[in-house]
Parts: structure tokens; C-alpha cells; sequence
């Protein structure tokens, strides 16, 4: 509803759910903080505690061990979630979750755009399903094809087995991978390899 969503990116509804909560550090909405799960509300039930729910089981889930494990990789709760959220994004399948975190996780080390395109359709006025060069201009803080690191936030709210690659990618030296066809990827360390998968796709797509 409006109200919910009004509430999601409310300053001082915020605020409050942060003195419950005091590693929610007041973000400013509470994109990937509202955890997808299945939820069993009474008609009537007011979007406050609805909400409160939802944000209560995320930090059911984020454990001590999983707060550890961020403090170990110099990495807040925010952008765990942050990059948690485009993992959940861009896979398909759970087991590929780490291998898309690991070329992130290599992206970010070595300064490259993260060049994710759900980052970018996050802001776009409406979903495309393939970006033009003039989409990949876009001035946004989201626009990971123009500024490399993390975005200011979350684009969605991830489940634990996207939090957990955030936290724990494969170790590859993956710098690229591009979409089967399939829900699955070609991954690729160097420019010449992702260009023949991208090569490789595209003939399927062309003769399918």
C-alpha cells in the first residue's frame, strides 16, 4: 500500500525501529531491510507492524557470527545488504550466488564498475529488458556502470543465501559473466573470454 511504502522511507518511523533495532544505524529507507519470507497477518493489521515484523526477522537472521564475519572483511551491515541485494538480483539459482559475489568481491578490490544492469534499472522510470548505450549514461549514484564501489543502498531485499555469498563469495579471479539463457552464467576472468561467451550467447539467442 502507499502507507507502506510511505512508512518504508519515513525518518522518524525509521528512527524508532533503530532504537529497537541499533544496527538498523537509521538508513535512509528500509529498502533490504524488510525480509522476504512468508508472513501470516490478521486482516487489519496495522503497515507499522507489519513492518516491525519484517525488519525483526532480518535481524533474526543476522547473527552475531554474520556481524563477525562483515567486521572481518571491513564491511558495515549497509553494504552487506547493498551488495547482497544485486547478488539476489542478478542469480537465478542459489548455487551460482557465490560465484556472482566473487566477481563483485574482485570488481570492488581492484576499483572496476560493478556493471551490474539491476542497479541501474532500479532507477530507470520503467523495467527494459536490454539497456541501450544511451541507459548506460544515466547520472545516478546507482548507475554502477559509471561509478565504481557500491551503490548508496539497497535495490531489494535480499534472502540469507544472498547475504551469506555477500559474505562469503567463491574465490575466483572472475571479473565478468553474462546471462545463458538459461538462469545460469558464463563467468570469465579476462575481456577476451567474456567476449566470446557474449559471442556464444548471442548466437543462441539468434538461431533458438
Amino acid at each position: 500500500s502507499g502507507r507502506f511504502l510511505a512508512l518504508a522511507r519515513d525518518p522518524e518511523f525509521i528512527l524508532t525501529l533503530a532504537k529497537k533495532f541499533p544496527q538498523l544505524d537509521s538508513p535512509p529507507s528500509l529498502e533490504g531491510y524488510l525480509y522476504p519470507d512468508t508472513y501470516f497477518f490478521q486482516y487489519g493489521t496495522r503497515e507499522e507492524e507489519i513492518i516491525e515484523t519484517m525488519v525483526e526477522r532480518f535481524f533474526q537472521l543476522w547473527t552475531p557470527a554474520l556481524q563477525a564475519r562483515a567486521e572481518s572483511l571491513g564491511m558495515t551491515l549497509h553494504e552487506v545488504v547493498t551488495l547482497a541485494s544485486i547478488i539476489e538480483a542478478e542469480a537465478m539459482v542459489d548455487w551460482e550466488k557465490p560465484y556472482i559475489s566473487s566477481v563483485f568481491h574482485n570488481r570492488l578490490r581492484l576499483g572496476i564498475p560493478l556493471a551490474s544492469s539491476p542497479t541501474l534499472l532500479y532507477v530507470m522510470p520503467r523495467r527494459k529488458a536490454w539497456l541501450t548505450y544511451a541507459d548506460l549514461a544515466l547520472e545516478s549514484p546507482y548507475n554502477t556502470y559509471k561509478y565504481p564501489g557500491l551503490p548508496p543502498g539497497p535495490i531489494g531485499s535480499p534472502g540469507i543465501k544472498a547475504i551469506r555469498a555477500a559474505l562469503y563469495p567463491k574465490k575466483t579471479n572472475y571479473l565478468y559473466f553474462v546471462a545463458k539463457g538459461d538462469g545460469t552464467h558464463y563467468f570469465s576472468s579476462n575481456w577476451k573470454q567474456h567476449e566470446r561467451y557474449k559471442r556464444r550467447v548471442r548466437r543462441f539467442f539468434l538461431y533458438r
